[in-house]
């Protein structure tokens, strides 16, 4: 970032002060798939606490949601698999080698400034080799200091008190130390009991009332803590950045309500602990580089204490070492070419008897090719994996080789490029995690990793006015077939609590995308928003012509469901109205009427006052969820939250 300051040749003694110049290579946005995104002001005016929250809103995602502030929440993208999904964290991917699934509920909205969800991959070709590696990712920015002529420091401060006794605090402090390094500190604190109410209503086949009892949601409660700092410097034609982060939770898990039992003796202990760094430099006006690291430490203390089941004590540790290196060149005005190498080293340790104390050394190469011309935008590549797994036990496993291409191409027909049509076909991968090929009396080997085939084309039309009534209209649609092979799945061994780990599943998966956005100036100082976005998807499991849930719909894959925004603003005051819904769908994997599951869909609202006092920007929101106090399930036996409210204020300096 570069602050102007230009001075009058004609007047020595008279300065003036131009707005912040955000300066980057061209060469790092270079891309041909237009993004779902979501950025700090939307998010704010949204009921979300958490990025699984936002994630809501964005088409061909489902999320799965156990209930409560304190609930595991986890997403998954086009039916293909929340081990498919990608998620970064200012640029570098969050893992967890252990079983493949990012709890989104541990990260809070409070410090994040952009959500972005790509199809397929993020289509700069500038980028990591392991963002070539995924069907989809979620790019979650956090906020950086911003700092206008003469001002050295921010402080912004935030409290939230609301149902199940919650109560959330954050604080933002940024302070600039030279024109050229700034640091940044942030905070949370949250604190809730989980209760709440909830009716518990099951039918029988014949229509006549199997239970019907209202209840309050025991054994929810959570206590985190969260601690983030930042160091960020710019350099001669490029910059840099340090982080730290800390994550400390104790948690209740509630379990399923299931033969009339309410509680549960299930706890839950995470300390997740991170630091990475980025450096990026741009040597000519054609060349760029860009190198990263990452160190992580997770452990996990999880207990069961419920007397109807065998007891449990175990503790995980897992690390993970992770460096990049990524290199892009301009060959002609209109053409790039990138090179990226990455490193990832996991290794996961426990208290478990006959552990397999499993370590993982994975080599990702990438190449890719852009074009960029005015009708037309193009990029390919192809990613080499090398993955070897170790373990104490069993000592080394046999390596996995996989090539992986992808090609994209975006063609602009008319002038201005307010209309594109777009495409893309991308083969990608996924390892089974260590619970899969490692766990005690379920873990399998011998199993082969997920493949995922997508093929997709869609158009986007874009237009922006400067004057008259309608300021803005975004229509996006895309239609798509995916195919996932060698799908890892469960099943009995023949005993009781005895599993085993196969790879016998075949998905093929059709579906649309479908969003449009609007920005309307009603009058002068009143503007409406609204976003509304929807999926269709039919995700079929084609594994086993003798099995009863062949061609069936796979568990927990609606075919119809889609999301809706609506917001006024006019002189400070803010009116928001949010809308989900989800259609029908099965529990299992069989679609006979025992597992259907009824749509369920939630109305939420926010008021926001946004006012000045002294040199503080102040802001008071109110917020109504679940406004019309349905019941429903998002997994079947984990009912979610009536009506609940929240009251937040927030001061920044």
């Amino acid at each position: 970032m570069l602050a102007l300051m230009v001075t009058a040749q004609n007047e020595a003694d008279s300065v003036q002060h131009l707005d912040e110049v955000v300066v980057t290579s061209k060469l790092t946005f270079r891309e041909v798939i237009p993004s779902q995104q979501l950025s700090g002001e939307q998010l704010e005016r949204l009921s979300t606490h958490s990025v699984a929250d936002a994630l809501r809103y964005f088409s061909g995602l489902q999320l799965k949601d156990y209930g409560g502030v304190g609930g595991i929440k986890t997403v998954n993208i086009r039916s293909m698999g929340s081990h498919h999904l990608g998620i970064y964290y200012d640029g570098i991917e969050l893992g967890n080698a252990q079983n493949g699934q990012i709890d989104l509920g541990q990260f809070s909205l409070d410090n994040v400034e952009e959500v972005t969800l790509y199809n397929g991959q993020k289509s700069a070709i500038f980028q990591t080799a392991s963002d070539f590696g995924n069907a989809g990712s979620v790019y979650i920015r956090t906020r950086r200091p911003h700092f206008n002529y003469g001002e050295n420091h921010h402080l912004k401060i935030s409290a939230k008190y609301g149902s199940s006794d919650m109560v959330r605090l954050s604080g933002l402090y940024e302070h600039r130390l030279t024109e050229n390094l700034s640091t940044s500190v942030s905070a949370g604190f949250l604190n809730a009991s989980g209760k709440y109410k909830f009716r518990y209503h099951r039918v029988n086949i014949d229509g006549s009332t199997a239970w019907d009892t209202t209840a309050v949601r025991q054994n929810g409660d959570i206590h985190a803590e969260r601690i983030e700092a930042n160091m960020l410097g710019n350099i001669q034609q490029g910059y840099w950045y340090l982080k730290g982060y800390l994550y400390n939770s104790e948690r209740g898990i509630p379990g399923a309500i299931v033969n009339n039992v309410w509680r549960r003796g299930e706890r839950q202990w995470d300390l997740n602990t991170f630091a990475q760094g980025q450096w990026q430099k741009s040597f000519t006006d054609r060349f760029s580089s860009r190198v990263m690291a990452k160190y992580a430490y997770y452990r996990t203390h999880y207990v069961n204490n419920d007397s109807t089941q065998l007891p449990v004590d175990n503790t995980y540790y897992q690390q993970e070492f992770y460096a990049t290196t990524s290199n892009v060149y301009e060959i002609l005005r209109n053409w790039s070419v990138s090179l990226s190498y990455d490193l990832r080293w996991n290794k996961l340790n426990a208290n478990s008897y006959q552990f397999a104390y499993p370590t993982r050394w994975s080599h990702l190469v990438s190449a890719a090719t852009a074009i960029d011309c005015p009708k037309v935008k193009m990029q390919g590549s192809i990613l080499a994996s090398y993955i070897k797994d170790h373990t104490r036990t069993g000592g080394s496993q046999p390596s996995v080789t996989r090539w992986t291409p992808a090609f994209f191409v975006s063609v602009y027909p008319l002038s201005g490029r307010w209309l594109s049509l777009r495409t893309f076909v991308k083969k990608s991968f996924r390892m089974p995690t260590f619970n899969d090929l490692y766990y005690t009396d379920v873990g399998n080997a011998a199993l082969k990793p997920e493949t995922a085939t997508q093929y997709d084309a869609g158009l986007v039309i874009s237009k922006t006015w400067t004057n008259g009534i309608i300021r803005h209209v975004k229509l996006q649609a895309d239609g798509y077939y995916n195919t996932v092979r060698d799908k890892i799945v469960a099943y009995p061994k023949g005993q009781q609590f005895r599993w085993t780990m196969l790879n016998l599943g075949r998905v093929h998966i059709t579906g649309t995308d479908v969003e449009a956005e609007a920005d309307v100036e009603v009058m002068k100082g009143l503007v409406v928003t609204g976003r509304v976005q929807y999926t269709y998807q039919d995700a079929r499991d084609v594994t086993d012509p003798a099995t009863p849930y062949y061609r069936d719909q796979i568990p927990y894959i609606p075919w119809h469901s889609g999301s809706a925004i609506i917001g006024a603003s006019y002189h400070g005051w803010s009116l928001h109205y949010s809308f989900i819904y989800a259609g029908e769908r099965y529990s299992e994997q069989e679609n006979i009427i025992y597992n259907h599951v009824q749509p369920w869909y939630t109305n939420d609202i926010s008021l926001m006052y946004a006012f000045q006092y002294h040199k503080a920007k102040c802001k008071a929101t109110l917020e109504v969820n679940n406004l019309l106090s349905q019941d429903y399930d998002v997994i079947v036996n984990y009912p979610m939250p009536k009506r609940n409210y929240a009251l937040t204020l927030s001061i920044e300096y």
